[in-house]
């Protein structure tokens, strides 16, 4: 089998030595050696097994996923917001209709069901093209995946050609590694240009960056004059013809007619979707409401200043008294969105306990610093121990109000340093109300 990560050589491998972002694969070639790889792929040197050289290790592995990737129909979907649930309604979607797909991202590998979690939303090549290779195997006819920007900018998917790309929307996120908004954009705009000749593109037309994705052959939707125009009466329609959902908020009516638009370009119609649509959920820690003993609480994977403003104004207009936010930001990460994300919290909350959300390699307190340096407002009150703070958002509501726990949603842990410690919003929630 075909590895580039030295730890994982097992007798009979043949390890391929890649440039990372960090580390050079050249530099563990000895020990994926002396794991018991039987060939080498390197760009330069003699070692005391069979050795091919190349000029790019990187366009050698491209070229041999790509002429080694079995037949199957792959869907991706890229923006900063939505990704998640997006692919999940797709995937959940195609199960109702007897459809064998596959899902791949932020919550894990799924076939039927899930099968296990993954490291990152978009794995490695190798790791990809082996999903993709157990989706096949597994009969799937489709894959829907998460495309992160990451993954474009790295060209962990530059193997592939897409059959469909979707694009929900794009607002600050990631600086840390992009840098500038530009660089964002362009990373996510790749995905169109990985699309077959004949694939399609889906769009949302109201974003402001949606320009920068109508390339070749697109569709767009949204409130906007589009093709798939959205319009707000008794629950949703898409031209004229209405849809009922259990999921709530406008930001998941995009993401609900962003999978409608893949089904109706697959022949499907409104006949067709229309229950599909009603029985489809939202993923787990994305708007996921707890209730017990009068008290009410939702935990949300919200960690950006749209998301979160998303996920406040959607619960606003519902019929609460009290909001409480339990917030923070994650460490190592872009730091310009983190007084944006203050202010929101502040302004749509009614009270707000700012803490820890993966603090990495930084001072929890530091990080929270950040976030309140230019408040405006004083609603609110620092608690640096999630788990404190969690309790705290519980002893202060009451019957009619809302506890919102935002930035961890699915996630089992909190990263502090370089260890994953096991952590539970919903569980500590649970076992405090």
């Amino acid at each position: 089998m075909l590895k580039c990560d030295s730890r994982l050589i097992k007798p009979g491998d043949t390890f391929i030595a890649l440039h990372g972002e960090v580390y050079d694969g050249h530099q563990f070639i000895l020990d994926a050696i002396n794991k018991g790889a039987k060939e080498v792929i390197a760009e330069y040197g003699e070692y005391s097994v069979p050795t091919h050289i190349v000029l790019s290790t990187k366009k050698y592995l491209n070229e041999y996923l790509h002429n080694n990737l079995p037949s199957i129909k792959i869907i991706g979907v890229t923006g900063t917001n939505g990704k998640t649930t997006t692919c999940y309604l797709i995937w959940q979607i195609f199960k109702q209709l007897n459809i064998k797909c596959a899902y791949i991202g932020t919550l894990g590998f799924y076939l039927n069901e899930k099968v296990r979690d993954l490291t990152n939303t978009t794995p490695g090549s190798i790791e990809l093209f082996n999903l993709i290779k157990e989706a096949y195997e597994n009969d799937c006819e489709y894959i829907v995946m998460e495309v992160s920007s990451q993954a474009l900018s790295q060209g962990r998917v530059d193997f592939l050609n897409f059959d469909f790309a979707i694009f929900t929307n794009l607002t600050q996120d990631h600086l840390d590694y992009h840098k500038t908004m530009e660089n964002y954009v362009k990373a996510k705009q790749k995905l169109f240009y990985l699309l077959k000749d004949n694939g399609v593109g889906i769009i949302n037309i109201d974003d402001v960056c949606s320009s920068y994705f109508q390339i070749n052959n697109y569709l767009t939707y949204g409130y906007s004059e589009c093709d798939y125009q959205i319009t707000d009466k008794k629950d949703f329609e898409i031209n004229d013809e209405e849809y009922q959902m259990k999921l709530l908020g406008k930001y998941n009516i995009y993401n609900m007619t962003a999978a409608i638009c893949l089904f109706y370009q697959l022949g499907y119609n409104h006949q067709d979707l229309y229950k599909c649509i009603q029985k489809c959920f939202p993923p787990e820690g994305r708007l996921d409401l707890i209730s017990k003993n009068n008290k009410q609480v939702i935990v949300d994977y919200a960690h950006t200043p749209d998301a979160v403003f998303s996920v406040l104004e959607c619960i606003r207009n519902l019929d609460y008294d009290k909001i409480i936010t339990v917030i923070g930001c994650g460490g190592n990460r872009d730091k310009k969105k983190r007084p944006i994300m203050g202010e929101i919290a502040t302004k749509y909350s009614d009270y707000v306990i700012f803490t820890s959300d993966n603090p990495r390699d930084e001072d929890p307190d530091d990080i929270i610093k950040d976030i309140v340096c230019n408040l405006d407002n004083d609603n609110y009150e620092i608690e640096s121990n999630r788990e404190i703070a969690i309790k705290k958002g519980i002893q202060l509501i009451g019957k009619n109000d809302i506890l919102i726990l935002l930035g961890k949603g699915h996630e089992k842990y909190q990263i502090i340093k370089q260890e994953k410690i096991f952590f539970d919003d919903k569980l500590v929630a649970l076992n405090n109300m």
